[in-house]
């Protein structure tokens, strides 16, 4: 059975997105999220008028900690991935990070994700 994951976790999550895409990309004119049973799917318009869907994330029982599925364009789906530190969860945050430094064309994005070498 999935996981329905409270109201209140829901608004924290809009509102943690909204704040990471005016700290870190400019290029996002507006922002959506919906949300469907554990699911919350993020889409963006951009500043150029492209709509773009982004990613899904996943509900694992903690409003810090999700999974995340980048959308495939050339599939019309959500493939979930692991995020650049190699671990399969991570914050809301860094999964926006994750999708926009792919759609956005920024890997920057993912420079303070990636696990350290040795």
């Amino acid at each position: 059975m999935a996981v329905k994951f409270p109201e209140s976790t829901k608004a924290s999550l809009h509102h943690r997105l909204l704040d990471r895409v005016e700290q870190r990309w400019p290029q996002v004119a507006q922002m959506h999220v919906r949300h469907r049973g554990a699911f919350t799917y993020v889409d963006a318009d951009t500043v150029d008028g492209a709509q773009l869907k982004l990613c899904r994330l996943r509900y694992v029982g903690s409003a810090h900690d999700w999974r995340v599925a980048i959308y495939r364009a050339s599939h019309d789906d959500y493939a979930e991935s692991i995020f650049p530190t190699g671990l399969p969860i991570g914050t809301c945050e860094d999964a926006l990070d994750l999708a926009c430094g792919l759609y956005l064309n920024d890997p920057t994005a993912w420079q303070d994700l990636r696990p350290p070498k040795n």
